[in-house]
C-alpha cells in the first residue's frame, strides 16, 4: 500500500489514558498510544495494527474500549481528542487493522464499528512456507547450530506440521523446530560429524 506501518499491542491495556493520553497536569504525562504511533511514523495516514483488541480490560482507571470507539468510529475519529494534546486530531486517514483470537471477547460496541474477516488459521502449505522463510533460520541461530550442520527438507517440515502441530498458529511448530535444532546441537557436542538432514 506504500504506507507507513505501526503495531500497537493492546493485550492487558486497562487504563483509558493509555489510548487517550494523560492530562498535562499529571506528573509523567504522555500522549496516548495512537498519537505516539502517529508521531513515530511521522504521517497521518499510516496502517496501524491494533493487536489483540479482544484482550482490552477495564477497571477503576476507566474503560479503554470506550476510547477505542472514538478511534474506530468513522463518525467520530475525524475529531479524536488526545488529553495530552488537548486539541482535536483527525484520524480518518489512518487505516486501522485489529486482530483478535476470540471474536466474542471484543466488546459489542467495538464489533459494530468493524468489518470482520474470520480466518480459521494457517493451512499446512502456509505453515511450510513460513517455516522455510522465517522459523528455521531463527531457530538455527537461537540454538547454536549452523546451516552447514543441519538442513530441514520440505518433507521433514511437512512431517512436523502434520504430526506434531495441531494449532491454527505457528508457536508450537517453532517449538518443534527448535527441539530438532537442540537435538542436532547435542549430537555435534558428542562428536557427530557431517550434515544432519
Amino acid at each position: 500500500m506504500g504506507r507507513e506501518y505501526f503495531r500497537i499491542a493492546l493485550g492487558g491495556v486497562k487504563d483509558e489514558a493509555e489510548i487517550r493520553g494523560h492530562r498535562r497536569t499529571y506528573v509523567g504525562a504522555m500522549p496516548g498510544k495512537i498519537v505516539q504511533a502517529l508521531k513515530s511514523v511521522k504521517t497521518s495516514n499510516p496502517v496501524i495494527v491494533l493487536d489483540e483488541i479482544d484482550k482490552l480490560g477495564s477497571d477503576f482507571r476507566g474503560d479503554p474500549s470506550a476510547a477505542m470507539l472514538e478511534v474506530l468510529d468513522p463518525e467520530q475519529n475525524h475529531s479524536f481528542r488526545d488529553n495530552y494534546l488537548n486539541v482535536d486530531f483527525d484520524l480518518s486517514n489512518a487505516l486501522f487493522i485489529a486482530t483478535a483470537n476470540v471474536y466474542e471477547n471484543i466488546p459489542a460496541a467495538l464489533r459494530d464499528r468493524m468489518e470482520t474477516i474470520q480466518l480459521s488459521g494457517y493451512t499446512g502449505s502456509d505453515k511450510l512456507l513460513i517455516a522455510k522463510a522465517h522459523l528455521v533460520k531463527r531457530q538455527i541461530e537461537a540454538n547454536g547450530v549452523t546451516e552447514e550442520q543441519i538442513e530441514f527438507t520440505d518433507d521433514g517440515l511437512a512431517f512436523l506440521i502434520s504430526h506434531y502441530t495441531r494449532e491454527a498458529g505457528l508457536r508450537n511448530l517453532e517449538r518443534e523446530i527448535g527441539a530438532v535444532c537442540r537435538k542436532a546441537a547435542k549430537l555435534f557436542v558428542f562428536g557427530h560429524t557431517g550434515k544432519i538432514t
